[in-house]
């Protein structure tokens, strides 16, 4: 039996890296998954996937800063599995651009992206969770929307914004049995990581901070991700589930 039998989930930024690996840990798990992401063609690759090992998924391209994509998003979830029972806002982008040279439309183009996507994704599917008789919403923020990690400037303001964000919608929401947690992942080795893990200026201060000896995985981040989605975690909310090594600690 799986943790996830029965629930259906949605999963942004699940063409690669975090997204991904968590679509793929949730159909092993039992639950029925609608994937999303802007880049079609590596997400046909994951839902693809994830049939092949016998799991229920479709794929859905999404621009998560689209209303419309949104509300498209939401009607072929419940089109193909009839509810939504957990959503997972995944998405998101990590320059590492110091505030001197970060231009207005940068900081416009990351807090659209990594915040206001939650913001869009959370408003769009309460309606379906209270059809439902409750749900999770798991937003990814990140350590840097606790803490500084002097690595860029418009990042942690918005994954900062997430953070608290989470905790207005898990009061708003929690009476309609919605739950609704963060997570903060420290360092995790995927793609979208790769350029500053390669850059010593970057890596150094963050290698020396991290307490465990070694860089995470994106599969760390996904069973935290699983448990919140479960009903393990059915008396938790507005909580924040830190996966950082340890960089937060001290």
């Amino acid at each position: 039996m799986g943790r996830l039998d029965e629930k259906v989930a949605i999963i942004t930024g699940a063409a690669s890296g975090q997204g991904a690996v968590e679509a793929k840990l949730f159909a092993k798990e039992g639950a029925k998954v609608a994937a999303t992401d802007i880049n079609e063609e590596a997400l046909q690759a994951v839902v693809a996937e994830i049939k092949a090992a016998g799991g229920e998924a479709i794929a859905v391209k999404h621009n998560v800063v689209s209303e419309e994509d949104w509300k498209n998003v939401i009607d072929k979830t419940v089109e193909a599995f009839g509810k939504v029972d957990v959503l997972v806002n995944n998405a998101g982008v990590a320059p590492a651009t110091p505030l001197l040279d970060t231009t207005l439309d940068q900081w416009k183009k990351v807090m659209d992206i990594n915040a206001t996507s939650v913001f869009l994704g959370t408003q769009m599917v309460v309606p379906e969770m209270r059809k439902a008789g409750g749900g999770s919403i798991i937003n990814i923020s990140s350590m840097a929307g606790i803490v500084g990690t002097g690595a860029a400037n418009a990042y942690p303001a918005s994954k900062g914004a997430v953070r608290l964000f989470t905790k207005a919608s898990a009061v708003e929401f929690s009476r309609e049995n919605i739950r609704v947690n963060s997570v903060h992942p420290g360092v995790i080795e995927t793609a979208m990581t790769k350029d500053i893990l390669a850059n010593d200026h970057y890596s150094a201060p963050l290698k020396a901070a991290t307490l465990l000896p070694r860089w995470g995985q994106a599969e760390d981040v996904a069973y935290g991700v699983l448990f919140l989605a479960s009903d393990e975690s059915s008396f938790v909310t507005g909580s924040e589930l830190v996966i950082d090594g340890g960089y937060t600690a001290h």
